[in-house]
């Protein structure tokens, strides 16, 4: 199972190359992993039938008790043939459906192949949070997937609605989910149905919560208004995440809880309640719609809350009828949104008053499109007649009558599609006449145009559009008559729910005879049949008659928290620095000053710190405290740039004279990357600081002293609070293996390496994040290169050469890639040739200190520095230009490349039987190098170097190239920029 799992992942990471290479026909071999997944659920079946629960654990975190937890049974089977099955038939479905050419064709690949793996671990997952996580996974995957074409307007808002509301309701989910582990005390999803606690306030809440996610999830009122939105996705992504997956994934947690928490209150209440409710006002909404894809949608908005009603009605009938029906609700409506994006690139419109003569034009779709149509309305022999008449015969009077009639304003919106889509012309309703006749009819506009999707084929027809479209539809003709063979595998489900006392059993049946249920489908077929015949004047009492709309009521309440949010911030942020730090001291201190005062921490025994060792640490202190009120009367800011900076470099020496190389190292290498980070900024700033009011100098000062005061005073309570014994035996006795000596480095990349690895995610997005502030448009790729069709800015060179004649065009001689490119007044020949000297002997110093760092003073973040170093003088040795002969790649792609190689490498230990991060090494024997031995932790530390080397790249091309290229777009002597996407 996990294996699946990760096999979708690893296929998602290929997408964007299969798509280089095979274009649009990179999705029939993206289609292999959920065919897979469907094959493997295939071949499960009757085993899982017959009452086989198949289990997988895999234990990636031994020491927190945390493991990968899978379980196949019946319910998850059924959940796992329709997310690969149909998922399958979707890639398929895509290699006709868009152009070689089509803009992030490999993204949207790679992404759509992602969410079928996550909608698999969704329903697989049998630990509580490892669901979480594979939920909160889909919803960002779909986002990306709604969001696809982000040039369009309705896709970013449509996207964002999505994200806003599936999201608070993921977290809602997320604190239910915990209320009901804890009072259970599992996180495993299987004991707590078989064993749930015993209800009280926290399980009620937590049920309450729960809910809340899945509600949200399948789109049930009043969370339903993103799922019509998200029609501005592709049709792909219509068909596989709002027909056969995501959205049914609020369904499956309702029909996973319902047979432990079903009798609580008020868990069948919700559930029912406003699933009948969605139901019907998702089918009267539908008949209000002229776009194919949004009567669809508010159809689908319309089933989930039956099946939602149906599953969470907490009795074995009903939660057969309930699961049969998902299954067959699946088939009959991904078939239909894939015919409508077949109908759509045929015609180029899915507004059904200008649609004409599709019958004729796609006929094999229209026989397709009738048989899925026949099913979602409940007609034999299809198999959502069988699933609709098991419904029937499963609820009560009261909700009965109500689902009743919302199946007849299925039957009525069904034919309202059907009929436009393949119907005459203007194909409003039977006999509506022209569109702008039809249009009138309502008070709207004649169409000029069709809302037409922007995904355009290169084919109109094409197997690959056909096949799958015929496969789903053919299901529910072929599963409808021999319903009885699932019956096993869903009764296996629907008999964990409780039996109603006295009841017979219902059995799946295409033919029970005469009976009510039978009685009640014609009737509502009969009344479907009148509504559509009535369609016309019924829009007309509709849109007279309507009420805001959820979408309206939304953009409103978007609206009101940016206002509100807008005007908190005026108020509160005043665009001073020097405020925000005053009251964040004031308030650090205060409570500190507080907690001291009151908890007296100086009264626990102790030992007694020393203030220092001998007198050179006295010495240098002071020395520090020096600079530090230098710093404070400083009003140049280079000057007060460098005095902080020898703070730094101060700190550092302390950390040689205790004994401390690798901390001094690296305390030396970061105080001068830093002291180069600010020297690129001060070009943008005034060289002095302004002046300030004494009266706010002394406030300064005042809050300064006492927040310094403070943090010596926590730091010498601490020291003395210390009882238990020093660490450093024992972290010494744990690191001396295989010869490593440098406690610290090993440390760092063995017994900490989640913090290592954290720490290096929180630089990288940091870095991103303050570089990404200076880039206009967008920031990937490298940095463009003298020579790429971008004239060199007179921040570097003095004027054009043409000015000193045609002989001053010829190739000069530098001691640097682009040293020719500044101007004669910038360029220091000593500089670029010290540059040119120690610029590789600084690289083998950074691969010297990343290999030798079990042994001596080094490690990633330090080398990563000091390649890093390497750059920053090639850089201010010849410019911009320099820069980009010396580093030629993405800071991104290094970013990436050593996120990857850290994360790559603590999976590494789960491969080998263990858990993450997990130290391995390797010996082997070399002819010329003798005996070596390779270690994990090497690795990952080369990771860790990967990014650091990527943050100062990132923020050399940010803070320095691009302020450069600003800078000569301010001077106006520059043509336009050319490195916009450096």
């Amino acid at each position: 199972m996990l294996g699946l799992i990760a096999g979708h992942f690893v296929l998602a990471a290929c997408a964007g190359v299969f798509t280089r290479w095979w274009g649009r026909r990179a999705f029939l071999v993206l289609a292999l992993a959920p065919a897979a997944t469907a094959v493997w659920a295939a071949l499960e079946w009757n085993a899982v039938a017959g009452g086989r629960v198949r289990e997988q654990t895999w234990a990636w975190a031994p020491a927190l008790d945390l493991e990968i937890a899978l379980r196949l049974d019946a319910l998850s089977l059924l959940l796992t043939v329709l997310a690969g099955g149909v998922g399958a038939l979707v890639l398929v479905y895509c290699a006709g459906y868009f152009r070689d050419d089509e803009p992030g064709l490999g993204g949207f690949a790679g992404t759509l192949t992602a969410f079928a793996g996550a909608m698999l671990g969704l329903v697989l997952a049998d630990d509580l949070m490892l669901l979480y996580v594979f939920w909160e996974l889909t919803t960002v995957l779909s986002f990306l997937l709604i969001g696809h074409s982000s040039g369009r307007k309705a896709n970013r808002r449509s996207a964002l609605q999505a994200l806003i509301v599936t999201t608070a309701g993921g977290l809602a989910m997320l604190v239910g989910l915990l209320l009901l582990g804890h009072a259970a005390g599992t996180d495993r999803l299987s004991v707590l149905v078989a064993h749930p606690p015993a209800a009280g306030p926290a399980v009620r809440t937590g049920i309450v919560l729960v809910l809340a996610g899945a509600l949200s999830k399948s789109a049930i009122w009043p969370f339903s208004l993103w799922l019509p939105g998200a029609m501005a996705a592709p049709t792909p992504v219509s068909a596989y995440l709002h027909a056969a997956a995501m959205v049914k994934a609020g369904v499956y947690l309702v029909a996973r809880l319902a047979p432990a928490f079903a009798a609580v209150a008020p868990f069948k209440a919700l559930t029912v309640g406003l699933g009948i409710a969605t139901m019907l006002l998702g089918g009267w909404r539908s008949l209000r719609e002229y776009d194919l894809k949004r009567i669809l949608a508010y159809g689908t908005v319309s089933q989930l809350g039956f099946l939602t009603a149906l599953v969470g009605t907490g009795t074995r009938d009903a939660a057969l009828a309930g699961v049969t029906l998902l299954l067959a609700h699946a088939l009959f409506k991904a078939a239909l949104f894939l015919v409508v994006g077949a109908v759509d690139q045929a015609a180029g419109t899915r507004d059904i008053r200008r649609l004409s003569g599709q019958a004729r034009a796609l006929p094999l779709l229209c026989a397709f499109a009738t048989l899925a149509a026949a099913s979602m309305t409940g007609l034999p022999p299809l198999l959502g007649f069988p699933a609709k008449e098991a419904a029937f015969a499963a609820l009560a009077p009261l909700p009965l009558t109500l689902v009743v009639t919302g199946s007849a304003l299925t039957v009525a919106y069904t034919l309202r599609f059907w009929w436009g889509a393949f119907g005459g012309r203007a194909a409003v309703g039977p006999g509506a006449g022209a569109a702008g006749a039809a249009a009138a009819a309502d008070g709207a506009a004649p169409p000029t145009g069709g809302p037409a999707d922007a995904y355009k084929s290169a084919r109109v027809g094409g197997w690959e559009k056909t096949a799958p479209v015929g496969a789903l539809a053919l299901a529910g003709l072929v599963l409808g008559p021999y319903v009885g063979r699932l019956e096993p595998l869903l009764a296996r489900y629907a008999g964990t729910v409780r039996e109603d006392p006295g009841s017979t059993p219902y059995h799946l049946a295409l033919w029970h005879g005469w009976s009510t249920p039978l009685a009640l489908s014609i009737l509502a077929w009969a009344a479907g049949a009148a509504l559509f015949a009535a369609s016309t004047p019924l829009i007309r009492l509709a849109r007279k008659t309507a009420l805001p709309t959820a979408e309206a009521a939304f953009a409103r309440t978007v609206r009101g928290t940016e206002w509100f949010a807008l005007q908190l911030t005026g108020t509160v942020q005043r665009g001073s620095l020097a405020v925000y730090l005053t009251t964040a001291l004031l308030v650090f201190t205060g409570a500190e000053s507080y907690a001291l005062a009151h908890d007296t921490p100086w009264h626990t025994p102790g030992g007694t710190p020393r203030l220092a060792d001998d007198a050179a640490q006295a010495a240098v202190a002071l020395a520090v405290m020096a600079a530090a009120l230098l710093c404070v009367t400083a009003r140049l800011r280079m000057k007060a740039v460098v005095l902080a900076g020898t703070t730094g470099y101060g700190t550092g020496v302390l950390f040689v004279l205790q004994g401390a190389p690798d901390l001094a190292l690296t305390q030396f290498t970061v105080e001068t990357a830093s002291i180069v980070v600010f020297v690129l900024v001060l070009r943008r700033l005034p060289s002095r600081f302004p002046r300030t009011a004494p009266r706010r100098r002394r406030v300064n000062y005042a809050v300064g002293a006492a927040a310094g005061a403070l943090v010596a005073v926590l730091t010498y309570l601490t020291a003395a609070a210390r009882q238990a014994a020093d660490a450093r035996d024992a972290l010494v006795e744990a690191t001396e293996h295989d010869g490593v000596k440098n406690v610290v480095a090993t440390i760092l990349v063995d017994l900490r390496a989640w913090d290592t690895m954290g720490e290096s995610a929180v630089l990288a997005v940091a870095a991103v994040g303050v570089t990404s502030l200076l880039f206009l448009r967008r920031r990937a790729g490298a940095l463009p290169r003298a020579g790429d069709g971008e004239e060199p800015g007179t921040v570097w060179r003095a004027g054009p050469r043409e000015a000193a004649g045609p002989e001053s065009l010829a190739p000069e001689r530098t001691w640097l890639a682009a040293g020719g490119t500044l101007a004669e007044e910038r360029r220091s020949v000593v500089f670029e040739v010290l540059a040119r000297l120690t610029f590789h002997p600084i690289l083998v110093l950074s691969l010297y200190l990343l290999f030798c760092a079990e042994n001596l003073p080094g490690g990633g973040f330090t080398a990563g520095l000091v390649a890093g170093l390497a750059l920053v003088v090639r850089y201010l040795a010849g410019g911009r230009y320099e820069l980009a002969a010396a580093a030629p790649l993405d800071a991104g792609f290094l970013l990436g490349a050593g996120m990857v190689v850290s994360v790559g490498t603590g999976l590494g230990g789960l491969l080998f039987g263990g858990a993450v991060l997990d130290a391995g090494t390797y010996h082997t024997h070399l002819p010329v190098f003798g005996k070596i031995h390779l270690a994990s932790p090497v690795l990952f530390d080369f990771g860790v170097y990967l990014l650091v080397l990527g943050v100062v790249l990132d923020v050399l091309r940010g803070l320095g190239a691009k302020v450069d290229q600003q800078i000569e777009r301010e001077q106006g002597r520059t043509g336009p920029e050319g490195g916009e996407a450096a």
